[in-house]
C-alpha cells in the first residue's frame, strides 16, 4: 500500500508526465488551514524545505493561512528541518491549564500561543524574512463591521451573518470578513488575489508573531488579535476562515508549477464552505498545481483510523498522554509520504499523477 498520491491540474500534470519535477520547476507552495491534520504533512516539509528545495536557484513564495502560516514561516528559517521538527514537537506537546473536564479559556489558549510563537518566531523573524529564496505570506481574515472589534455579544452574531452571506455567495462574505495578507516587501506574490475582497501589508521583524497568531486565531477557541502593527487596524482572526485551503488564481502565473502538500484532495476555498460541497470542486485556477496528499487506505492505518484532528482534545479530554501518543505514532508513519516524495523526485524520471477532481 502506498501512502502518497499525487493529483495535478491538466498544465501541471503533462509538465509531471514529460519532465517529472525538479527543484526549479517550484514557484509556490500554499499550506492550508487545518489544525492538527497539518501534523501529517510533517515529515514531507522537512524533506521538500529542508533538503529538496535548497537545491532551488528560483524564487519561491510560502503562503500560509492558520497552521499553514505557522508551517511556512517555520521553512522561512535557516535551518527549516530543524525549525519545523521544533514545531512539530510544540503542537504535539501543547497544554493549557483548564479545570477537570472543562476547556481552556479562548484568552489562556491565546496567551500561551502568543508566548511560544515570539519565542520560536518573532526573536528569530529577521532571519525568517531575510532568506535568500524564500519569500513569506501570512494570510489572516480582518473583521469588519460589526466584527470590526471582538465583543461578548457581537462576535456570535457577526460570524452568523458571515455564515448566511457566505451560503448565498462566496464573494458576499466580504461584506463581514476580508483577507490581509501580510507579505515580505521584497516581492509581490506571483498571481492576483482579485477573488475576494484583500488588503496587503508588509510583513517585517516587528509584525511577524502577531500574524501567525492572528491567522491561528480559531474563532471562539482564541481570541481576536487586535491592530496587528503595519496593517489595517481591527480584529483579526484565523486566515482559514477567508482562505481555507487557499484556492487562488494560481493559473495566473506566467511560469513556474505549485507544488502543494496537502492532507485531502479537494481544495476547498473557505472555512464557511465546508458545508457546500459543490464548493470542493476543482476549477481552471487550478491547472498549475501539484497536490502531495495521503492515500485514504494508509489514512485508516492511523490511530483512529484518521488523520489527527481538533476533536481528539475532546475525545482525549484530560487523558494528555493518550492523545499525545497516539498523534506520535501518526507522526511517525507519516514519514513513508517523505520516503516516497524522495523517491520519486530522485530519479528525475516523469512522474504519474492523477487528474484533479
Amino acid at each position: 500500500m502506498r501512502a502518497l498520491k499525487i493529483l495535478a491540474g491538466p498544465r501541471a500534470l503533462a509538465h509531471l508526465r514529460d519532465r517529472g519535477l525538479q527543484p526549479d520547476d517550484v514557484r509556490v507552495v500554499p499550506a492550508a488551514a487545518g489544525g492538527p491534520k497539518g501534523l501529517i504533512l510533517n515529515p514531507l516539509d522537512r524533506y521538500i524545505f529542508g533538503h529538496w528545495l535548497t537545491r532551488s536557484t528560483q524564487r519561491v513564495h510560502l503562503l500560509g493561512a492558520s497552521i499553514g502560516a505557522w508551517r511556512m514561516a517555520a521553512a522561512a528559517m535557516p535551518d527549516a528541518d530543524a525549525s519545523l521538527a521544533q514545531m512539530a514537537e510544540d503542537y504535539i506537546t501543547q497544554r493549557y491549564e483548564h479545570a477537570p473536564g472543562r476547556a481552556p479559556t479562548a484568552s489562556h489558549v491565546s496567551q500561551t500561543l502568543a508566548r511560544l510563537l515570539h519565542q520560536r518566531l518573532g526573536l528569530h523573524a529577521s532571519e525568517a524574512l531575510a532568506h535568500p529564496q524564500r519569500r513569506l505570506h501570512i494570510f489572516a481574515s480582518r473583521g469588519r463591521h460589526v466584527l470590526a472589534r471582538q465583543g461578548r455579544a457581537r462576535t456570535p452574531l457577526g460570524y452568523a451573518g458571515a455564515f448566511l452571506a457566505n451560503a448565498a455567495r462566496r464573494g458576499a462574505l466580504g461584506a463581514w470578513m476580508e483577507r490581509v495578507v501580510f507579505g515580505d516587501p521584497r516581492d509581490a506574490l506571483p498571481l492576483p488575489l482579485s477573488d475576494f475582497r484583500t488588503q496587503q501589508a508588509a510583513l517585517t521583524p516587528a509584525n511577524l508573531s502577531a500574524a501567525v497568531l492572528a491567522s491561528c486565531s480559531i474563532p471562539f477557541w482564541l481570541d481576536a488579535v487586535h491592530d496587528i502593527p503595519g496593517g489595517p487596524s481591527g480584529a483579526y482572526w484565523d486566515g482559514g476562515i477567508t482562505d481555507y485551503h487557499l484556492h487562488l488564481n494560481y493559473a495566473a502565473m506566467d511560469r513556474g508549477l505549485v507544488l502543494y502538500p496537502h492532507f485531502q484532495a479537494q481544495v476547498v476555498p473557505g472555512w464557511f464552505d465546508k458545508v457546500w460541497k459543490r464548493r470542493h470542486r476543482s476549477t481552471p485556477a487550478l491547472d498549475n498545481v501539484v497536490l502531495l496528499v495521503p492515500h485514504a487506505d494508509w489514512t485508516r492505518t492511523l490511530p483512529g483510523g484518521k488523520l489527527p484532528d481538533r476533536g481528539d482534545f475532546k475525545s482525549y479530554g484530560d487523558d494528555f498522554e493518550g492523545r499525545v501518543r497516539a498523534w506520535r505514532v501518526a507522526l511517525a508513519e507519516s514519514q513513508r509520504l517523505a520516503d516516497e516524495f524522495a523517491g520519486l523526485v530522485a530519479t528525475g524520471r516523469p512522474i504519474e499523477a492523477a487528474p484533479l477532481g
